[in-house]
């Protein structure tokens, strides 16, 4: 008589079927069981090949529930497989003294092309996903510096309004006190202070000796100058002199 080993042993099997979207795989599983030692008869009389049974029922169990599940699904359901394989051993192999200890799915195998066109899938939906991240910061960095520059430009505009408003009080207290001390009306103390300023502009351009200013000039450029800052100061002259004199005030 052969010994009989109370052992826990693994049978594997591949079995090859198709998934619901009609793609063939390849489904690896393994099948842990063991001799009941109350019923190491029953075993020995009653079962011949074991081995090609649990595999004849593996096969059955996963051609029977794949077809009915996508690809995405099976791989959802390895679980659920397995236990399904497990319970429809243990119901069948019981009676021969069999104990199925655990069962397994261990792997999954689309066919070479499929693989091929899920990585492309994966590749080219992780590529949008970048894609569309990489737009987002874009459109948020560009947002960010429009409100910047934006920002910048309303800060500049306040600069330039208080600069203005500053030389604006200047030349109000200028044209004032001019007026009360020396008598010279506002168009007259304007125009004097316009000609100084074009004077100091020339002289700043030739002490700096870098910078370069185009004007009109020829042999009588210098005798044009001194006689228009000559005839504003006779103008302004000539109108005071013909301003009649206050009348005096009668007792």
């Amino acid at each position: 008589m052969t010994p009989v080993s109370i052992k826990v042993k693994q049978i594997t099997n591949e079995t090859k079927t198709k998934t619901k979207d009609n793609v063939t795989l390849k489904v690896n599983t393994a099948v842990q069981y063991k001799v009941d030692e109350s019923r190491v008869n029953d075993f020995y009389f009653s079962l011949d090949e074991p081995e090609r049974q649990i595999e004849a029922y593996c096969d059955d169990c996963v051609r029977s529930q794949l077809p009915a599940l996508t690809l995405d699904e099976a791989f959802e359901s390895k679980e659920k497989l397995a236990d399904e394989i497990k319970n429809r051993i243990s119901a069948s192999m019981s009676k021969f003294g069999l104990v199925v200890e655990r069962a397994l799915v261990t792997d999954m195998l689309p066919d070479e092309s499929v693989l091929r066109a899920m990585n492309e899938i994966n590749a080219s939906r992780r590529q949008r996903e970048a894609a569309i991240e990489k737009a987002e910061a874009e459109k948020l960095l560009a947002v960010k510096q429009a409100e910047a520059d934006a920002e910048a430009k309303h800060l500049s505009g306040k600069g330039t309004a208080a600069m203005r408003q500053a030389i604006t009080d200047g030349f109000r207290g200028s044209i004032e006190t001019m007026h009360d001390s020396c008598g010279l009306e506002p168009a007259q103390v304007v125009h004097m202070m316009l000609v100084n300023q074009y004077l100091d502009v020339l002289k700043d351009f030739a002490q700096s000796g870098r910078a370069t200013m185009v004007v009109p000039h020829g042999p009588s450029a210098v005798g044009d100058i001194e006689a228009q800052i000559r005839n504003g100061f006779m103008q302004a002259s000539m109108s005071n002199a013909s301003m009649p004199p206050p009348h005096p005030h009668g007792n």
